[in-house]
């Protein structure tokens, strides 16, 4: 090597170090005078990006200084201004919770290493916005696949990850759902028999429920305790020989106990809840499955009777979710009545005893809210307009999105939640909850490969809640804010991987608006599923081609395949057919399809999961529309009783299958057998416990050789 070229490569080394050195780390300097956990949080939140190597403090000629302060009276409740000039980033916020988020944002824009905080406002469009979370200890349903989950739930390291998550998405309100919460809680003066827990234990468990509650204080999320009804321990259950459903936790019931010292019982443990924990924000009820043979009328006094007079009893006022009766008669199936929905009101309207106003809660379109954003029925049926006219004073209405038909494939459609926002909120509806009847987003045990960069399983969903809880937010947060999101995870990846996961999460929505399922068992859109009667037990399916050919769809705007037959040549402009729907699909599939034909995860697991995840949704849409255009020529041909229809059925139907087998291929490799929430009952309700669509492709099969052996039978 000649002299002078080694003089030539000391020189490239001396003006790459110069020009690595011309960047330095930033220097940020935080002024702020405030001792409100919710600030010091957002405060501390700016510090972890020392740790991240992205800038340093310095109280000496710092590059950005930043500070924080209230503006109460420009800016309301958990909004937030920033303001940033000459040096000086101006973070203003409602109150100590839209400071806290606008600080959050402070951080989000320096995070990527990012030397400027550009301008920003934003105000809160809904107050209420709620993940519903269930408990894995006095579940809901018998399940393995709950059970499994309780040692992550006692672990406050899972539940620190999770309200950062709420925080970081705006999400303010954690409500926690199992049978009977009080026994986990409380061992009241009067009933110590029913707490089962050492002292030693029940000391670990409070210490375990105050820093859940202090931790979602500090983060500006209120918590609430929301049960079912008439349940109580086990142990209470046996030493007073009442209840004997609860003391093999059974939560459907044919007729409810109730007894007076259940009511005492109730009253006591309410009390002793409230006065317990001070930063346990409310309690929620459900007049429900345990009130078997009791009239709605009966079930809301009760409810006056136990869990009001409770309240009435603590030494403070909390906060109160009254869930909508979802019986009006005796049963605990599911029914509506004006009379009943005029009934509840009634009492709404005359409670005195809580802190604010009231948050009733309603499912939308029953347990299959990720379908059509127009409202067509909630638990049980059709909704009057009683709740709402006139214009309610004591209560808001807030909308259950529950959500059944999706716990394994990662799912994101802005413009889905953007439109349902649009549609239903009204200016007595005041937020929504998001969340499932059973599963729970805590322990990973879907994910079948090693070396995912998460821990917990909210954390695989985590553009389902980044776009459910933003937009609840503010829902002219534009696909920028998503695309970003997934490029700071996905360098140079994140428009084509946002864009095709926005076309593919489609297909679950398209398919719930299609079949028009009520309660939780009835659809499993992710796995083309149905809950159907096999040896007198109950089973998970494939939703048949006749079942399809038959069905009458839950959004307005999509004709039947009857409708369609019967106006073929006369359409109506504003309705979409069957046919027009499988092209619609295919074409949006296959777009997903071609964004990540190019892409190579190699090893980086986190994005072979995403987009194996885009290529199941897109292939399962690609099955429903082929076999949906199957389902038009079988009704065709069962009409025409023309074997050219039944061969052209045969055809679309064997297509789809081959789109079947594509999914499985997909999946087999990053995907095992699974039990999944309440479709796994311990006492074998359900004949098949585990889930994979590869489990399903016998029967896809099968159905195609139903279908060929039509063949003469006229």
């Amino acid at each position: 090597m000649s002299r002078s070229f080694r003089y030539f490569l000391c020189i490239l080394t001396a003006t790459f170090l110069l020009l690595s050195c011309t960047k330095s780390k930033l220097t940020l300097h935080l002024d702020f005078n405030a001792s409100a956990p919710e600030i010091l949080y957002g405060v501390e939140k700016i510090k972890e990006l020392h740790h991240s190597n992205v800038v340093d403090f310095s109280d000496s000629n710092p590059d950005l200084t930043i500070q924080a302060r209230l503006d109460t009276v420009n800016l309301k409740s958990e909004a937030y201004r920033i303001v940033s000039q000459n040096r000086v980033v101006e973070v203003a916020g409602g109150d100590e919770v839209g400071l806290m988020y606008g600080l959050l944002e402070v951080k989000n824009q320096l995070k990527t290493g990012g030397r400027s905080v550009q301008n920003k406002q934003e105000s809160p469009n809904l107050m209420f916005r709620a993940i519903k979370h269930n408990l894995p200890w006095s579940t809901y349903r018998n399940s393995e696949a709950l059970s499994l989950h309780y040692e992550t739930c006692r672990d406050t390291s899972y539940w620190e990850a999770f309200l950062d998550m709420m925080a970081e998405n705006r999400f303010n309100k954690l409500t926690l759902w199992n049978l009977h919460p009080f026994n986990y809680l409380v061992k009241t003066e009067k009933y110590p028999e029913a707490c089962g827990f050492s002292d030693k234990e029940l000391a670990e468990w409070q210490k375990f429920w105050r820093t859940l509650f202090r931790m979602a204080k500090n983060r500006g999320i209120e918590t609430y305790l929301v049960n079912w009804n008439i349940f109580v321990s086990p142990e209470f259950a046996k030493a007073h020989n009442v209840c004997d459903y609860c003391i093999e936790n059974k939560h459907f019931v044919p007729i409810g106990d109730t007894s007076e010292i259940i009511k005492d019982y109730t009253r006591e443990s309410v009390k002793a809840v409230i006065d317990t924990y001070p930063y346990l924000t409310g309690l929620g009820i459900t007049l429900g499955e345990g009130m078997g043979g009791m009239t709605a009328d009966e079930r809301e006094h009760w409810l006056l009777d136990s869990y009001i007079q409770g309240m009435r009893m603590a030494s403070r006022k909390v906060k109160f979710i009254h869930r909508v009766p979802l019986s009006a008669g005796t049963g605990s199936g599911g029914s509506t009545s004006v009379e009943v929905e005029k009934m509840t009101r009634e009492n709404l309207d005359s409670l005195t005893c809580v802190d604010g106003p009231i948050n009733i809660e309603l499912k939308f379109n029953w347990s299959h809210s990720f379908s059509t954003p127009h409202l067509v029925k909630v638990h049980g049926g059709e909704l009057t307009d009683a709740y709402w006219n006139p214009m309610p004073e004591k209560y808001y209405l807030a909308w259950m999105m529950r959500n059944e038909d999706f716990f394994m494939l990662r799912w994101g459609q802005p413009d889905f939640i953007r439109k349902h926002i649009t549609t239903n909120v009204h200016p007595y509806v005041n937020g929504y909850y998001i969340g499932s009847e059973c599963y729970i987003p805590a322990k990973d045990y879907i994910t079948s490969l090693a070396g995912a960069s998460y821990r917990y399983a909210f954390e695989r969903q985590w553009m389902f809640y980044k776009v459910c809880g933003r937009l609840l937010y503010d829902p002219n947060t534009p696909d920028e804010f998503f695309t970003d999101a997934f490029e700071q995870r996905f360098p140079k990846l994140g428009k084509k991987l946002f864009e095709a996961q926005t076309k593919a999460s489609k297909v679950p929505l398209i398919i719930a608006s299609y079949q028009n399922a009520t309660w939780d068992f009835s659809l499993y859109s992710e796995g083309m599923l149905q809950s159907t009667i096999k040896n007198g037990g109950k089973a998970l399916r494939l939703i048949p081609l006749d079942d399809m050919a038959d069905k009458q769809p839950m959004d307005p705007t999509y004709l039947s395949i009857s409708e369609f037959l019967e106006n073929e040549y006369n359409l109506p402009d504003d309705k979409i057919s069957p046919v027009h729907l499988a092209d619609s699909i295919e074409s949006f599939c296959n777009q997903a399809l071609l964004e990540v034909k190019r892409i190579k995860p190699g090893k980086n697991v986190d994005l072979l999961y995403e987009v194996s995840d885009i290529k199941t949704w897109a292939y399962l849409g690609l099955y429903f529309s082929n076999k949906l255009r199957a389902s038009v020529e079988y009704k065709r041909f069962i009409i025409s009783h023309d074997e050219k229809d039944l061969q052209k059925a045969i055809d679309w139907l064997t297509i789809a299958n081959a789109y079947w087998h594509s999914l499985v291929e997909v999946t087999t490799p990053v995907y095992k057998p699974v039990e999944l929430t309440h479709y796994c009952e311990n006492d074998k309700e359900f004949a098949e416990v585990f889930f994979h669509w590869s489990k399903v492709e016998g029967e896809v099969k099968a159905e195609l050789d139903w279908l060929q052996g039509q063949k003469g039978n006229k």
